[in-house]
Parts: structure tokens; C-alpha cells; sequence
């Protein structure tokens, strides 16, 4: 499974141009109009941690490439609500189709079934997809630093603020962080599995959270599975976490993820 991200990148090209026929960029900006203003995503994370607790942004994902489906089961309302009772700070949607069977519509479903700000987790290649995003009721939106140039990165970020969305950027080397602090965005998520491989460790955050400034919020992506596993992430100064896995695949992914925080 040698470079998936470029595999999804093509598909996501393809995609993109044909959403812009379906429907053109100013009735995006029309229903955008239309819409309530955005939850306060870092907000909901700094209040976790001024109450001395781990802010978790859960996903609510059906499957992967690398895992096949991970949630047979799949119901994008009862997740988020279990979520939110759970004690999660954000919940983070996935709304691609291709490889992850998200979908779009998903972010509505858990916007009117909890109160909670929500990330659109996608492959953002595009201005189109941003002022998409916020249409669908997104919060936060993912820029991703292995997919995008520094240029991208600063217009799409530009343009999610100018929205009233927050911008989690994503890096999962050094290289990618020295790219990603560059961004006015205080979220800087550190991604321990690695997008063209799929293999997964827990040192890449280890190894990454001390090139991030004090004044941003490092989040830690991937392979957190238990207590022990926050456990070292806090030890290293990272109290901000992105689960999805562990949680999809318990029946009750809010008890799964209280017992991940309270133990």
C-alpha cells in the first residue's frame, strides 16, 4: 500500500471538478449565507483543558483504507450524540466516499443531533471545498501539510477564518511542522500514521511536539487506543487528541471514550 495519499489526491482532483458542475461556487456562497455562525472549535478544546481535562476531538468514521470497514454498524447520529454524553470537546467527521465511505451529508446528521463544534475531515485540495465546507455546516476544517504547497495552505486557511471556521493543520514530519507553524492557526495536529505508508507510531508525535510553540495547541492523531497511551502523550506535553478508531469499534463509542479519559 506504497502512497495512498497520491492515490486519494487523484480521486479527490476528480471529484472536486465534478462537484464545481453540480453546483457553482456562488450558490455555495449563497447557502453559506443561509447558515448559523460556526461553533467555537478551539473554544470547546481550551475549556477541556482549563478544566484540567483531555480534550478529545472523536471521529465518527465508517472505515479506512488500510483497516477495510471498521463499523459495520454505522449510524453518524447515535455516534454523535454517545459522543457528546461521552464527553468529547469536538467531534471530527469523515465526508470522503471513496476510500473512507464518509459522506458530505453526515456533517448536518451531527450538527442537529448535538451541540458540539465539528471538523470536516477531508482531503482539502481546492478553494471550492472550503467555502463547501462551512455550506455544510462545518466548523473546523483539515488542511493537510503533505498534500499542500505553503501558498495553498495560507489561501485555504485565509479563507476558512475570513468564513468564521477554525483550520486544524496537519504535519507528520519535521519538515511538515516547520510548514505548518507558519500558519496563524494555533491547532497543529502531529499525525502518527503516515499517510503514504498507513503505519502508525505514537514516537512521531513524541519526536514532533517539541518544534511546535508554546502558543499553539499540538494534537496528537492516530494510534491512541488506551489510558496508557494518554498517559504519555500528557507526559510529553500533549493534552489535545484525535480518536477515531478505538472508538468505532465499541459498541458504545462515548463509554469507550469516557473510559479512555477518566481512568
Amino acid at each position: 500500500m506504497t502512497n495512498i495519499l497520491d492515490k486519494i489526491l487523484s480521486t479527490k482532483a476528480m471529484e472536486v471538478d465534478h462537484a464545481k458542475s453540480i453546483k457553482s461556487i456562488d450558490k455555495i456562497k449563497d447557502e453559506i449565507n443561509q447558515n448559523s455562525k460556526p461553533r467555537d472549535f478551539i473554544g470547546a478544546i481550551k475549556d477541556k483543558h482549563q478544566n484540567s481535562l483531555p480534550a478529545v476531538i472523536a471521529e465518527i468514521k465508517k472505515a479506512s483504507p488500510s483497516k477495510g470497514v471498521i463499523r459495520p454498524n454505522f449510524n453518524p447520529k447515535s455516534i454523535a450524540e454517545s459522543y457528546e454524553l461521552g464527553g468529547a470537546a469536538c467531534i471530527s467527521v469523515l465526508t470522503d466516499r471513496e476510500y473512507f465511505q464518509g459522506d458530505s451529508s453526515f456533517i448536518e446528521v451531527v450538527k442537529n443531533n448535538c451541540l458540539l463544534p465539528v471538523l470536516r475531515k477531508d482531503f482539502i485540495i481546492d478553494s471550492y471545498q472550503v467555502y463547501e465546507s462551512r455550506a455544510l455546516g462545518a466548523d473546523c476544517i483539515l488542511l493537510i501539510a503533505s498534500a499542500l504547497n505553503l501558498e495553498q495552505l495560507k489561501k485555504y486557511e485565509y479563507i476558512a477564518h475570513d468564513l468564521g471556521m477554525a483550520v486544524l493543520v496537519e504535519a507528520h514530519n519535521a519538515e511538515e511542522v516547520e510548514k505548518a507553524i507558519l500558519l496563524d492557526t494555533p491547532l497543529v495536529g502531529i499525525n502518527n500514521r503516515n499517510l503514504k505508508t498507513f503505519e502508525v507510531s505514537l514516537n512521531t508525535s513524541i519526536d514532533l511536539v517539541g518544534k511546535i510553540p508554546d502558543n499553539r495547541i499540538p494534537i496528537t492523531e492516530s494510534g491512541i487506543f488506551s489510558y496508557a497511551d494518554i498517559k504519555l502523550m500528557n507526559d510529553n506535553n500533549i493534552f489535545t487528541f484525535l480518536v477515531g478508531e478505538a472508538f468505532m469499534r465499541d459498541e458504545n463509542p462515548g463509554q469507550s471514550l469516557k473510559e479512555l479519559i477518566h481512568q
